[in-house]
């Protein structure tokens, strides 16, 4: 009994009494958040650092060298006020700062030591002008893209193109071993270079915005040209082997929070693959039954259920919809503690599903937030290929649990409304993290999803176990591309975009990064079988989710440290 109460008296009071810690270490992480702004002020304004607006990114001469100086500035009076810190959420958090830090130096690195330094410079660009051209931005804001645009285009004073120190970077890394950017990757950004031409032109146009006349002319040949230089100059450096050097796909793991061998993530994963796979044969007649089908194989049933295909002009609808029944069923279970305001949801536009061709959360702006809501959004297509996988009912219970509430949509809503320090929503992140809880808020809704919602939920339970395995056999040269479309497409069940997608995260858009949404949701259900164990009849489902969302963006090994200790 003693335990227990501990138990319910400490799942807030960590967060919910004492806040002096968070004002604390919010002041020693401003310094990391403006060093970084320097170098990258999209971000900080994305995050609601209203100071960087209308800044560009430093592409200039010797970056990683200036990047590390500023790095060791900082890792030099973080390591001095660690020594004299004594509030131990404090050293936490300075510990993740000072973390994040070294990991990024390794990165500069490893960066340096294999890689020529080659820039998507269009997919940049129209990533700059969405952070403030956006639903989530203060209207008051949104002028300031003009000058952004302006010094991405060199006609603000002292600007210089972008696209010209993109191609000067180039150019300066060029050395004997260092390898070029996947041949994949830079045609891909020379086939997308107009579409984000004409989605920043209609973000410009949607919220108003004058005075961009010129500069949006010049962006026009500059992009034109730079594609043209990306085929003449970077394409016959580019590489066609996909795979990194073995030393920098292993931290790229360490990066995403896997510090696991890719040897154990693989038979992990495949384990959980076949019991998942086994898992939807037994549900595939039941739903068959339920719906009415003729009875098959699961691959069989999901095909069918796919037919019941929902018009575009009332996805929306029908997700916020879905979304709302989620919500009641999280109330009426108690699965974690809910907002009093209504999911935010769109489509994603055509630029948008270049840049982000799966669905995701924007999230709203972390720091200096002025009630900026974050926005769950869907793409339907990669390039030519429509997506079958998330436009039918039964898809869209799991992606709403998963993107929505109580996935990402929740998370990013509790760091913000909560008051979660810096250092735990900006540095302390990363993928596993993130995915991690959104696959377990899937499977936290599962049970209460209607059957066929159920199968589709454990088909992308299986997708999500086949990255895991897929990504590091893949750029360990354990698999060919071909068989790992084949496994997505025949016993995964995905669609040709989907399986295209899959592959390209896996081969340049973000290797190692597939396998975080499996290994953080089995690091969830660890912490939560072990908490249930040492509580028994006392655990509180909804107390121990609240106790989760409360600590921001833990690494799994942080997470689990929290928790035993507030059952001490």
């Amino acid at each position: 009994m003693k335990v227990a109460i501990l138990w319910l008296a400490l799942s807030w009071a960590v967060w919910g009494q004492d806040r002096a810690w968070v004002s604390e270490s919010d002041r020693l992480t401003l310094p990391v958040i403006e060093a970084d702004a320097r170098f990258v002020p999209e971000s900080a304004s994305i995050n609601g650092m209203t100071q960087f607006d209308g800044l560009a990114t430093d592409l200039g001469p010797e970056l990683e060298d200036r990047q590390r100086l500023s790095n060791d500035a900082l890792l030099t009076s973080l390591r001095r006020e660690l020594d004299a810190a004594r509030d131990e959420n404090v050293r936490q958090d300075l510990n993740i700062l000072i973390g994040a830090l070294e990991r990024d130096n390794e990165g500069l690195r490893l960066q340096q030591k294999y890689m020529m330094s080659w820039t998507d410079a269009p997919g940049h660009m129209f990533g700059g002008l969405k952070g403030l051209l956006g639903e989530q931005v203060a209207p008051q804001r949104r002028g300031k893209a003009v000058e952004l645009l302006q010094r991405y285009v060199g006609l603000y004073p002292g600007s210089t193109p972008f696209c010209s120190l993109a191609r000067q970077r180039f150019e300066a890394s060029r050395g004997e071993g260092r390898l070029g950017p996947t041949r994949a990757r830079v045609e891909e950004s020379i086939a997308n270079a107009s579409t984000y031409a004409q989605g920043i032109r209609k973000l410009f146009n949607q919220y108003q915005i004058g005075g961009a006349d010129e500069a949006l002319a010049a962006m026009d040949r500059q992009l034109a040209e730079y594609s043209q230089w990306q085929k003449s100059v970077v394409l016959p450096l580019a590489r066609a082997d996909f795979r990194l050097p073995p030393e920098l796909y292993a931290f790229t793991l360490k990066k995403y929070g896997i510090p696991i061998e890719p040897q154990a993530l693989i038979a992990s994963a495949q384990v959980e693959f076949m019991e998942t796979r086994a898992a939807l044969e037994t549900l595939a007649p039941l739903v068959a039954r339920s719906k009415g089908l003729k009875a098959g194989t699961y691959l069989q049933v999901i095909r069918e259920l796919k037919k019941d295909k929902i018009p575009d002009n009332r996805l929306q609808a029908e997700y916020l919809e879905h979304n709302r029944k989620i919500e009641d069923k999280i109330r009426q279970f108690r699965v974690v503690d809910l907002p009093n305001r209504p999911m935010q949801m769109r489509l994603a536009s055509e630029a948008e599903s270049a840049a982000q061709p799966a669905p995701h959360m924007e999230p709203p702006p972390m720091v200096g937030n002025q009630g900026e809501k974050g926005t769950f959004v869907l793409p339907l297509s990669v390039g030519e290929q429509q997506y079958d996988d998330f436009n039918f009912p039964a898809a869209t219970w799991t992606v709403s649990a998963h993107e929505g509430r109580p996935g990402h949509e929740l998370q990013f809503t509790a760091m913000v409304e909560r008051g979660i320090s810096k250092a735990r929503v900006l540095y302390a992140y990363n993928s596993v993290n993130v995915e991690g809880w959104a696959l377990y808020s899937e499977a936290e809704m599962l049970p209460y999803h209607p059957v066929e919602g159920q199968l589709i939920a454990l088909q992308v339970r299986l997708l999500r176990a086949a990255r895991a395995f897929l990504d590091p056999m893949l750029n360990l040269g354990l698999i060919s591309v071909d068989e790992a479309r084949r496994v997505l497409l025949e016993e995964v069940g995905v669609s040709p975009a989907m399986a295209k997608q899959e592959i390209d995260r896996y081969t340049f858009r973000a290797p190692g990064q597939a396998g975080t949404y499996f290994y953080g949701y089995a690091r969830l259900l660890e912490l939560r079988m072990e908490t249930e164990l040492r509580l028994g009849k006392k655990f509180d489902r909804l107390k121990f989710n609240n106790f989760l969302l409360d600590q921001g963006l833990l690494p799994p090994d942080l997470l689990a440290k929290a928790v035993r200790e507030s059952l001490r």
